[in-house]
């Protein structure tokens, strides 16, 4: 729906209590400077600003009005008594913010309409219909498909949440129904949200094929006896239902509005904002960025209010220190002239944003376009250098540019700004230059401020400086099929493109960065990250030899396995089926051989996923055979055939591109190809190892941290025990299992062992007696007793958890040892699965955490220590608590002596921590 002229009015409503809803559930545990929640508030404020940004006055939205449901029965509770009965009580935390949410919206300008035993859907259909009759267009911003019934020629509906505009023809793409068959559509599927049963199983599909062939309810009805088998059944069984069914899911358009709407366009009439109540409002509930927004307005008095505002812990919506420039002035650079004059300008910067356009989104292949430089927020350069769609103006020469800015680039003196400097790095290292200095990534700043949200720049420019009007990518070079690379891009595209990259990325560092140097924690955190993007960059363009030969005969074993399977499969099966497919499965399993559904899926079909055939295997051979066959399966696939493809040609290597930004504990991941999920606990998958080779006259050596969660375990808890334990260099598993079975450490068997290993490691991720019981194969008060004899063994573990997940409620993250922020946003959910999720993961973040930045120091501690001895022993990969290296054989000793010494001692705990080290021809024998 596009915007209307001036002289075409429209009423902009918004249904408040689908809104309030949806603010609730999308923010994390927000809490104001007095402890109270504000996510709702929040969130609630940001969309209805978003939303007058979209539909302002000056285009036609003159009118307007903000609608919550009230308190109270409505004539449906009624027609039926069971309207809504099922829904839980609004939470707690949600009705302490609706008298601020309430008065924030009146404060913002908003016409706010709550009428008593009339729900919002009723006020809003009714507003539609008045303003229509006076030749008012309407606008219903709303996320509830039941509004979807009042669409027509002009009336329209926006999703803000997905941007999704909902006209006629949108509602029939959507639904699969016009507008005015949604009312006997949702009488036919029903509304679970307000208890409104419809017919039993029948689904969307069903009723749009019923309406479509009928041509209405009233036609499903007469033609019900036609309708054969259990749906039919189940249609015929609801016709006396479906009339009040129907009446429940229509909205009122003729509702008494008498002392709310007097006059029309005087009480739908916004306001401008107040801002001289909302900023102390905002400073009440230390919302942030909206006061940084108005003091932007009101600039004399911004000094004195800034001392006031603050959130407890709302480090994740926490906003800009300046507003975002709107309108910024790009400069195409195709002259030496103007080239000289930035290079002038970067030379004596304090800090440049550099970004680099390229011709492929793969690192080592990518080849330069362009370069963007911006020193100061609002004026930026493109330097076009490899354009070649026809007619492209001349532009400066690629190697004579590089060969004037490598100077620059290669100063470790010139500090540069990039977001995701690694992939630049390695696009310029294509090029022949080893850029240097870059001290500061906004991907890298978001990630250690908020690791549990987006981090491109696309979302922190939407987050951090409240813009959405930026280009993307896809709206330059397209998508799919039709899509060009950007060497085909037009020049002042790309410039405008490429210098709001560089020009937005300088203003969400200076947005970002001081508040990651108001907590010496993230500081620290900040500053390791920056330092392992620097190494990392370097292990991926190293890359990893593998033997693409030993590949191909294990790729040939593993099928010749897989034939063997199927040939079993069948046998038991009673006939040959597709061992790849899960509907095959689920028909043999569950149909011809009867065997117990455990679990369905959504659609209802009974499950055939891998937890369900692990529980079947337990005393049916057939899932057995097929959970094997998918083992062997995903390795051929997704390694044996697909590494050999994956080596660059140039290199002869793999080239694996590690992600800082992705796991929220500050793990690496791995991708293109994945190093770090290769199967090690069957012999096949350990073989895919042995393909990871050293080259000629050298080892490969890997060197991995000893139990290292159970070690960080012992000193974020200071269980005495558990320290004792470790200070006597006891088989930690031995020890719990002498504890646990009652007998002296001597005396622990190896299945004793084991079971004390599920328990140690189990426990340290939230697992539960229950979960327990299933991986040991106990019943479940058997679990229990060995739980409790754990925690009477180590008490200290017990009082971590209970202690761990009272700050996590409190505060919303947990922190590592050295001050890494592991965000929790559902800590605190009203959906207990949800909150029991987030509560587990409070207890082992901070250990996987701290493993996590233990290893990225040990990392940078490697990596000083090769270039200080000027050593050719290099880091090849990293996985898990695990360094891979690649050393020639004059290096041996010093790399078996130093590398676990240098591992060990990047940090002091209470807990020694100890660093094992192998070598070997290939990555296997050096375990």
């Amino acid at each position: 729906m596009t915007h209307q002229s001036d002289n075409a009015p429209t009423l902009l409503l918004v249904d408040g209590s689908s809104y309030l809803y949806r603010a609730f559930h999308a923010m994390p545990d927000l809490r104001g400077p007095q402890g109270e929640p504000t996510g709702a508030l929040y969130g609630m404020v940001a969309m209805l600003r978003r939303l007058r940004e979209q539909y302002p006055p000056t285009k036609g939205y003159r009118l307007a009005g903000c609608v919550f449901d009230s308190k109270g029965p409505t004539f449906r509770n009624a027609m039926y008594a069971d309207y809504k009965a099922q829904r839980a009580p609004m939470p707690e935390e949600l009705v302490q913010q609706i008298e601020p949410i309430h008065e924030a919206v009146r404060l913002m300008g908003w016409p706010l309409l709550e009428v008593p035993h009339v729900e919002a859907d009723d006020v809003i259909g009714t507003l539609a219909v008045r303003a229509h009759a006076r030749r008012v267009r309407t606008l219903i911003s709303t996320g509830d498909k039941d509004l979807a019934q009042l669409v027509n020629d002009h009336i329209s509906l926006v999703n803000t949440m997905s941007n999704e505009v909902l006209d006629e023809q949108g509602v029939l793409t959507k639904f699969g129904v016009p507008p005015r068959m949604i009312v006997d559509y949702l009488a036919l599927v029903g509304d679970s949200v307000d208890n409104v049963p419809g017919v039993r199983n029948v689904g969307p599909k069903t009723a749009v094929k019923w309406l479509s062939q009928y041509g209405s309810l009233e036609g499903v009805v007469a033609h019900a006896e036609e309708i054969p088998g259990a749906v039919g059944k189940n249609l015929r069984e609801a016709l006396a239902w479906l009339p009040t069914a129907r009446k429940l899911v229509t909205i009122a358009t003729d509702c008494s509005l008498d002392g709310y709407v007097q006059d029309f366009d005087a009480d739908l009439c916004p306001q401008p904002e107040d801002a001289a109540a909302l900023i102390p409002f905002f400073q009440r509930y230390g919302l942030k960025k909206f006061l940084h927004e108005l003091q932007a307005q009101r600039p004399s008095r911004q000094g004195s209010l800034l001392a006031d505002s603050g959130l407890n812990h709302e480090g994740a919506a926490d906003l800009p220190a300046q507003p975002a420039q709107r309108a910024g002035h790009y400069e195409t650079v195709c002259t030496w002239g103007q080239f000289e004059a930035w290079l002038a300008l970067v030379d004596s910067a304090p800090l440049t944003a550099l970004d680099t356009e390229t011709d492929s989104l793969e690192p080592m292949r990518a080849r330069l376009v362009g370069l963007s430089i911006c020193v100061e927020p609002g004026h930026a350069a493109y330097i076009p250098l490899a354009h070649a769609y026809p007619g492209a103006p001349a532009q400066l020469p690629l190697d004579a540019v590089l060969q004037r800015l490598k100077p620059w680039l290669e100063s470790a003196a010139k500090p540069k700004l990039g977001q995701n400097s690694k992939y630049d790095r390695h696009v310029l290292q294509n090029a022949g230059i080893n850029v240097r200095g870059y001290v500061h990534d906004t991907l890298l700043q978001s990630y250690v401020l908020e690791a549990h949200k987006t981090h491109s720049l696309d979302s922190l420019v939407v987050r951090h400086l409240g813009r959405n009007d930026t280009l993307s990518y896809e709206q330059v070079c397209g998508k799919g099929a039709s899509a060009i690379t950007f060497d085909q891009v037009a020049l002042d595209l790309a410039t405008r493109y490429s210098g709001e990259d560089a020009d937005l990325c300088m203003q969400v560092h200076r947005t970002l960065f001081p508040r990651i140097e108001a907590d010496a924690g993230l500081a620290r955190i900040y500053e390791l990250e920056i330092q392992v993007s620097r190494v990392l960059q370097r292990m991926e363009r190293t890359g990893v030899l593998i033997d693409a030969a030993a590949l191909h005969v294990q790729s040939a074993e593993l099928a010749a396995k897989m034939h063997d399977l199927e040939t079993r499969a069948y046998a038991l099966a009673g006939g040959p089926f597709n061992l790849a497919s899960p509907k095959q499965i689920g028909e043999i399993l569950f149909d011809r051989l009867q065997l117990p559904v455990q679990k369905k899926t959504a659609s209802g079909t009974p499950s055939t996923d891998e937890e369900v055939l692990e529980k079947l295997s337990e005393n049916y051979p057939l899932p057995r055979v097929i959970l094997d066959h998918r083992g062997l399966s995903k390795l051929k696939s997704t390694y044996t055939e697909k590494l050999p493809l994956m080596v660059n040609e140039t290199t002869g290597r793999v080239h694996t591109n590690y992600s800082q930004a992705t796991a929220v504990t500050g793990r690496l991941a791995s991708n293109e190809p994945n190093l770090q999920n290769i199967p090690v606990r069957t012999t096949e998958g350990r073989r895919i190892r042995e393909a990871f080779i050293a080259p000629e006259g050298w080892l490969i050596a890997s060197s991995d941290y000893s139990q290292i969660e159970l070690r960080i375990m012992a000193h974020l808890s200071q269980d005495k025990g558990l320290l004792a334990a470790f200070a006597a260099g006891e088989d930690i598993h031995r020890a719990t299992a002498s504890e646990i079975f009652g007998v002296t450490p001597i005396e622990v068997n190896a299945e004793q062992r084991r079971m004390a290993k599920v328990i140690n490691f189990g426990l340290i991720y939230g697992m539960s007696a229950f979960g327990l019981a299933r991986n040991l194969g106990l019943e479940r008060d058997a679990a229990k007793l060995y739980i409790d004899r754990y925690f009477a063994r180590y008490p200290g573990v017990a009082a971590y958890m209970e202690r761990t997940r009272a700050q996590a409620k409190a505060t919303g993250f947990v922190e590592t040892v050295f001050g890494r922020r592991l965000w929790l946003p559902e800590i605190n959910s009203p959906n207990g699965p949800r909150r029991a999720a987030a509560e587990r993961a409070a207890i082992n973040a901070p250990m996987q955490g701290t493993a996590a930045d233990l290893i990225k120091m040990a990392m940078v501690a490697v990596d000083s220590a090769l270039a200080r001895e000027g050593l050719q022993t290099r880091m090849v990969m990293q996985v898990h608590d695990e360094l891979v290296l690649e050393v020639p054989l004059d290096e041996t000793e010093w790399v078996r002596t130093e590398i676990p010494r240098l591992m060990a001692g990047v940090a002091r705990l209470d807990v020694h921590l100890l660093a094992e080290l192998g070598m070997g021809r290939n990555w296997e024998l050096a375990h």
